[in-house]
């Protein structure tokens, strides 16, 4: 499972069963960046429907490869998925992940109005297609 966790959002992706591709599954919404009940339980949900082993979760250096208070945040969310799920979390370098999801909906041509609908989930997939590439190599 990759996931691109954002203050608000956090993208969803699965990978094949052979582990080749990543596909975009859902965004899942909450009203504030600490209100993660919900959203740990939704993932734990597609956990179980997906037989999840592993998480691949969207690490946000800065672009000099610092780390700022994303990454903290980041952080604090991966300690609460381990504790939740007892799966091994991968933190994947996903400098770029929108922008290069956002040019994947401008090249299929979706309406500027309906971008921000996909482009979290769009985001997962990029990561965890980079997790899945870098394993095969």
């Amino acid at each position: 499972m990759g996931l691109d966790y954002g203050s608000v959002t956090v993208g969803v992706a699965i990978s094949d069963s052979m582990q080749l591709t990543a596909q975009p599954v859902e965004v899942i919404k909450r009203k504030s960046e600490n209100k993660l009940r919900r959203t740990l339980a939704r993932i734990e949900e597609l956990i179980r429907e997906n037989d999840v082993e592993k998480i691949v979760l969207g690490f946000p250096k800065n672009m000099n490869n610092t780390e700022g208070e994303r990454v903290e945040r980041t952080k604090e969310f991966m300690e609460k998925l381990i504790a939740r799920t007892g799966l091994e979390v991968v933190l994947w370098d996903e400098r770029l992940s929108t922008v290069s999801a956002m040019d994947v909906l401008i090249e299929g041509g979706v309406r500027a109005q309906d971008r921000k609908t996909y482009v979290d989930k769009i985001a997962a997939s990029l990561i965890l297609q980079g997790y899945l590439d870098s394993i095969r190599e």
